[in-house]
């Protein structure tokens, strides 16, 4: 039986460094590459020696897809295509294609420039990698080569974002990378047609959580933000350039707007401003409302947002800064962090999920007491506020789309362990189908019942129905009788008419011959007479005749009698009968055998 592999080498009970291989039917693909924000050394990206322990990645991998721009699923990309090795193409959506190489140049800045590394890619790596992008529209099926095809599917969760469909013959797989099944400010929810694919491989970063209101949030981050200035405090909100910024923007835009607040609000330039110029060139990626207002303004142009310079970090007064990343691990937000970490008055909001190993990991998980590079300590003073603005799925979420797309399996990456095995055993029981969590470097084997597409002639379906019967019902097989044509690698059912003349063949009759023993007194035409008789009481509704020349008739069938030359009594029963009357030859057969009821005439 054909199998699909899946093997988590990053994301596997775990979330960061999102690294899937997939081996279907011959093919081997790499969904997403990504890096652990959590680890600054060999951790960091996938362990790549599980393809191969020496040589280029290019002969054992088909393609690798990119579903979207966030470095936990594209960091390690130029890595693994220009210091590993991969010559193979690379496929993600056109947004996605603009905005992860300045990604990846920020995250080589701050690692090699700022903290000094040595063994990393450099700005002319990136530059080669993103030569061997080859970029996905929405809903196009794009065919890597002659078996294996892939189609991209609209996911929310930030600009570009994308689930694919990977097919090869029968067997398929959908892949989620990060989605979100609400819509928010800025994007619409993830969407995709009931394709039934063998594995549905999700996300679950928030397995068991699921979300109150998005209103009331938004009002409680509003509140928390407003009363922070109003008491002269500074608020720093730790994102990634693209995404919560901009949704979280919109949001203090309208309020500040609407109240008439003076105090400043800036974001962390460079970054967020390509990001924006982004947001307007592919607006058609974002939800209806925004590409509504179009038309007389862009939501991303901000009267009361400017940039930010990093001395405004010193000056007296409220203020609210947007600074990347998101999880204070490094770069612009983590300085800001520790220049406003010892004063009360001030404020972090934490808007997404934060990776174990993080400063943001630990401010959340209560710390008071940081120990930073160099022996320094920090002691944290300023409140610390997590809101979930995530774009992730939540747990009805994930359920909404398992319920869109029908897998025959489930496998869960991108979680931590035991929200996962919550969420394992609730898919089981409402879907009643396998669910997977395997775990980095472990492989799980799922085992498909290929389908193979036949065409049906309309004259035929028309035939069958004009028969009676059930509805056609696809939950419900149905046994379709005709002739099987395979021409062209495409197989058609039609009517054994049709075959016969689109072939130009003869017409061959066959027929089925069966003996069945009697144990009957009487002499051959009283046996025969008998025979008439009774099948006339058990078969109703069947044309049923006692013909001159000794036989009867039912339907197609010839029923013939003689004695055995041994024993007069026993008589040798002969039917005879055509392909299509075979279910009522057999049954004839079978009733005969158990011989005649007594009484009869």
């Amino acid at each position: 039986m054909p199998e699909i592999k899946v093997t988590p080498l990053g994301a596997g009970q775990d979330v960061g460094r999102s690294c899937i291989l997939v081996s279907i039917g011959g093919k081997n693909i790499m969904l997403d590459c990504g890096m652990h924000m959590g680890f600054n050394d060999d951790r960091r990206f996938p362990d790549f020696s599980y393809i191969t322990q020496n040589g280029r990645l290019t002969e054992f991998l088909d393609c690798v897809i990119i579903s979207h721009f966030h470095l936990d699923h594209c960091g390690a990309l130029p890595y693994m295509s220009e210091m590993v090795g991969y010559d193979g193409p690379i496929y993600m959506t056109h947004p996605t294609k603009a905005i992860c190489p300045i990604l990846l140049e920020d995250f080589r800045k701050i690692t090699v420039d700022k903290k000094g590394e040595t063994n990393f890619f450099t700005s002319q790596m990136i530059k080669d990698c993103m030569k061997k992008v080859v970029p996905l529209n929405l809903h196009q099926t794009v065919q890597v080569d002659d078996e294996l095809e892939i189609k991209a599917y609209y996911a929310g969760h930030v600009l570009g974002a994308a689930m694919v469909h990977i097919k090869v013959g029968s067997e398929s797989v959908v892949y989620t990378g990060d989605y979100n099944m609400t819509p928010d400010r800025h994007l619409g929810a993830a969407w995709i047609d009931k394709c039934r694919p063998d594995i549905l491989i999700s996300e679950s970063t928030y397995a068991t959580t699921i979300r109150d209101s998005k209103r009331c949030r938004e009002r409680d981050f509003l509140k928390k933000v407003h009363e922070t200035v109003e008491r002269g405090g500074k608020v720093l909100i730790p994102v990634f350039a693209l995404g919560r910024a901009q949704e979280l923007c919109i949001l203090l835009e309208t309020f500040w707007e609407r109240m008439n607040l003076k105090a400043p609000i800036y974001f962390s330039t460079g970054l967020t401003e390509k990001a924006n110029h982004y947001y307007k060139l592919f607006i058609t990626w974002t939800n209806q409302k925004i590409r509504k207002t179009f038309v007389q303004r862009n939501m991303f142009e901000f009267k009361h947002i400017k940039p930010f310079d990093r001395s405004y970090a010193d000056n007296p007064g409220p203020m609210v800064v947007f600074a990347t990343p998101g999880m204070l691990h490094a770069g612009q937000s983590l300085q800001i962090f520790k220049k406003w970490a010892g004063n009360e008055k001030n404020m972090v909001i934490m808007p997404g999920y934060c990776v174990q190993g993080t400063i943001g990991h630990k401010i959340l998980n209560g710390q008071k007491k940081l120990d930073l590079e160099g022996r320094a300590t920090l002691d944290v003073k300023l409140q610390v506020e997590y809101m979930s603005f995530s774009a992730h799925a939540d747990a009805k979420g994930i359920m909404q789309l398992i319920r869109m797309a029908e897998p025959c399996n489930m496998l869960l990456v991108h979680g931590e362990a035991v929200k996962m095995e919550f969420l394992k055993g609730k898919i089981e029981q409402e879907f009643s189908i396998n669910c997977y969590m395997p775990a980095n470097g472990e492989t799980v084997t799922v085992t498909t019942n290929p389908s193979v597409p036949v065409d049906i002639s309309l004259n035929l379906l028309k035939r069958e129905m004009a028969l009676g019967g059930p509805l056609p019902d696809p939950k419900k097989p149905r046994t379709m009788h005709g002739t099987l044509i395979m021409k062209e690698n495409s197989l058609r059912l039609v009517s054994p008419e049709q075959a016969l003349k689109e072939l130009g063949l003869n017409e061959h009759q066959l027929r089925f011959t069966c003996r069945v023993q009697l144990q009957d007194p009487h002499s051959d035409p009283d046996t025969l007479h008998r025979i008439y008789t009774h099948l006339k009481s058990v078969l109703k509704g069947y044309t049923i005749q006692h013909l001159p020349d000794g036989t009867v008739m039912v339907e197609s069938i010839v029923i013939k009698v003689s004695s055995s030359a041994e024993d007069p009594n026993t008589k040798v029963l002969l039917l005879s009968w055509s392909y299509q009357d075979e279910d009522l030859g057999s049954f004839l057969s079978t009733l005969l055998k158990k011989g005649l009821p007594s009484g009869l005439c």
